[in-house]
């Protein structure tokens, strides 16, 4: 049976102003100390995964490019020596623009990373401002250019629509100066101003303003027509790609499949079960230092809670559902379990049925969270 493995980086050089992740600015100095702690978790489940083959590996965060140019082909190389690296792995690495040059890339080309994710967010400098990136669109175009000399030829960049000041015509121009430059997998996200976060004391207090809700919807339109028509497969309600180029590993989460987290805050779905890391930094290193693992007490979900996870990612997906996979993995009839809300939401033209797969519209890939928020 394959699994995936998730590695969190959660160094990076200046929060974002939007961002709730478990990632932190201003910690170098615990960097190395983090990569002990990391080497020694990835040796002791590769003990524990034998029997597994891995098929995909992702480094998170955070932002892996903040580590110097040989942290990830050292990790990726004890990868190799705990676990069953499938031949064909797809090892995917996120990237800073403001935060690589050639010698760092071709290093992660040389050392097995084969899919690189830029988050670019946008081409407008004065947008990336708004939202407290670290690099221009000058260096987002010269990153791209950078990495197809160091030999990739599987890129992905995030754009977010939705960002303070943003106008219909600057989301437009971000997709055609992204689409020009040939890559392969495009990530559309709708800003969500998340609690607690820089960017919700700014939107409070009235330092930026946020577009409309007319502005939001057109850029959403633009993005979902515009991106299929042009040859982009549109495989989740967010993530586009071109033949071939769809990510692997991200389809592991919407498709119920195992992958197993490694370093802090990590989180992993292993044989039906969640189980997650430590959080912070210190609390991981000192975890792993003393006690030789990090995880948190289990938090044992329901068979409901687990169903109710199973539709909600499945229909992420343009496949949608798959119904005789659910009786197989659940035991049960989905239609049985179910049949009221489809019925419900085939009515309002949010879901769809096609043989053995029930799947979002286009109207209910709109507004997925209606029909998401009936299964969990």
């Amino acid at each position: 049976m394959k699994l995936g493995i998730y590695i969190h980086i959660p160094f990076c050089k200046q929060k974002c102003y939007y961002c709730d992740f478990p990632s932190y600015a201003g910690k170098e100095a615990c960097q190395d100390a983090y990569l002990d702690a990391l080497l020694f978790e990835i040796r002791k489940e590769g003990r524990a995964y034998q029997d597994r083959i891995v098929d995909t590996v992702f480094f998170g965060g955070g932002t892996p490019s903040v580590l110097p140019k040989e942290a990830l082909p050292r990790i990726i190389a004890a990868l190799r020596e705990s676990f069953t690296l499938a031949d064909d792995a797809e090892v995917s690495a996120e990237a800073n623009p403001g935060t690589v040059d050639k010698e760092k890339l071709t290093a992660w080309r040389e050392a097995g990373i084969d899919r690189i994710s830029f988050g670019v967010q946008s081409f407008h400098d004065s947008l990336l401002r708004n939202i407290g990136r670290i690099h221009t669109a000058e260096q987002a175009t010269d990153a791209i250019k950078l990495a197809r000399e160091a030999g990739f030829d599987n890129i992905n960049l995030d754009l977010i629509y939705g960002l303070p000041s943003q106008t219909v015509a600057m989301l437009e121009d971000d997709v055609k100066r992204a689409v020009s430059l040939g890559i392969e997998h495009i990530s559309v996200y709708g800003l969500i101003v998340e609690e607690d976060t820089v960017l919700e004391a700014m939107v409070d207090e009235g330092k930026v303003t946020l577009p409309s809700d007319e502005d939001e919807e057109a850029m959403y339109d633009h993005v979902t027509t515009h991106l299929e028509d042009i040859g982009y497969h549109r495989y989740e309600i967010s993530n586009y790609a071109r033949d071939g180029k769809v990510c692997r590993h991200n389809l592991k989460y919407w498709q119920f499949a195992d992958y197993l987290g490694l370093g802090s805050a990590a989180h992993s779905f292993v044989a039906g079960k969640r189980f997650a890391n430590e959080r912070s930094i210190d609390d991981y290193i000192r975890r792993m230092t003393e006690e030789g693992t990090a995880r948190l007490d289990d938090e044992a979900e329901t068979i409901e809670e687990l169903r109710g996870e199973y539709v909600f990612l499945a229909l992420r997906t343009t496949e949608g559902i798959d119904t005789e996979d659910f009786q197989k993995t659940f035991g049960m009839d989905f239609f049985v379990q179910y049949g009221d809300i489809i019925n419900r939401m085939m009515t309002q033209g949010l879901l769809m049925r096609d043989g053995r797969y029930v799947r979002l519209t286009k109207l209910g890939m709109k507004y997925g969270n209606r029909v998401f928020a009936q299964f969990v």
